[in-house]
């Protein structure tokens, strides 16, 4: 006889919100394991934000259940609530108070009794390498620093389930690095279920699995290299000058479906995006087609979380917002 299987530590089941005629989470279902670094990946308006708000109670679901460990939950009741632990995008750190201040402040909200805060308070310090710096107003810490705060604060009662919108926002690279560390550490250590929402691919690489999101629809779960793996081979990447124009001359010449991807700097050219099977032998035959200057740079990279959102969507995922392939490009390569 086969062994029952473990129920999923959350499952989401037909999670539906509206506002007026607009469906911002559409019937969303999937499950989540204990200990898994989960992430909702998408554009502003895929639905990210509306399901964390729903996911914390802040705002009523019109349709759909929650379950924890196999048992159906409200949000909005108390003891799901202590088994939580919420992280808004937004900043909630009181800036004149010193980083142990907040602490204090928070572990009174949770009901810590003074010598469990203390011990609690010291340990997530440590956690978040603030320690050094606890006595000092957090008006003096960094990005990064302020964000490492607001996640010790929430671990102050051990929360089994951390939910967190945008935790990446603002930091830069290597608060981000570290950031993620820390919650690393915090699910080996701890084995506490991480949720998290965030429109940057590099940010999303640090999870178990994805869920992409547009429309407020689900439309690919999967781990981060299940989903890359859906390009179906390398990426080349070319600066030229005209590129509307080579976007139609590369798919007359060699059959491919290039598309355009916008530029690192707000004033540059859109770049060309080819994906191919073996992208090391397409770079010369390009180089030879176009032998008069136009390709100023031709690059090869691996497919990025970005590359499999444009294949699963058919649209480019940039600072944020999906936006539709510019004329030119092929919509059939995403």
């Amino acid at each position: 006889m086969a062994e029952a299987r473990e129920a999923p530590f959350l499952r989401i089941d037909g999670l539906t919100k509206r506002f007026g005629a607009r469906v911002a989470v559409d019937g969303l279902s999937l499950s989540v394991e204990r200990g898994e670094i989960f992430g909702l990946l998408g554009p502003n308006g895929a639905g990210k934000s509306t399901t964390f708000h729903l996911l914390t109670g802040l705002v009523a679901a019109d349709a759909g259940r929650l379950f924890l460990d196999g048992r159906e939950v409200a949000p909005t009741d108390p003891a799901t609530r202590e088994r939580l632990g919420v992280v808004f995008q937004h900043p909630s750190v009181d800036a004149k108070l010193t980083g142990r201040e907040n602490l204090r402040l928070g572990a009174a909200l949770y009901g810590l009794g003074r010598a469990e805060a203390e011990r609690e308070i010291a340990r997530v310090l440590e956690l978040v390498d603030l320690a050094g710096r606890a006595s000092e107003p957090v008006e003096r810490y960094s990005g990064g620093m302020r964000r490492r705060l607001e996640l010790a604060r929430v671990l102050l009662h051990a929360p089994e389930l951390l939910i967190m919108d945008e935790p990446g926002a603002g930091l830069d690279q290597a608060s981000l690095r570290l950031f993620w560390r820390r919650l690393v550490e915090l699910r080996r250590e701890r084995r506490t279920t991480i949720l998290v929402t965030t429109h940057q691919p590099e940010e999303a690489e640090h999870c178990d699995r994805l869920a992409i999101l547009d429309g407020g629809k689900l439309v690919a779960c999967a781990r981060p290299s299940e989903l890359r793996a859906r390009v179906g081979g390398d990426v080349v990447v070319i600066e030229a000058s005209e590129p509307e124009r080579l976007v139609d001359e590369i798919a007359r010449a060699f059959s491919l479906a290039p598309r355009l991807e916008a530029a690192e700097s707000p004033a540059g050219e859109p770049r060309v995006v080819i994906e191919a099977p073996r992208g090391h032998e397409l770079i010369p035959r390009l180089v030879e087609r176009f032998p008069d200057g136009r390709l100023r740079s031709v690059s090869l990279r691996q497919p990025t979380l970005a590359d499999a959102f444009v294949k699963i969507t058919g649209r480019r995922l940039v600072g944020g917002d999906a936006l539709a392939p510019e004329t030119g490009s092929a919509r059939g390569a995403a």
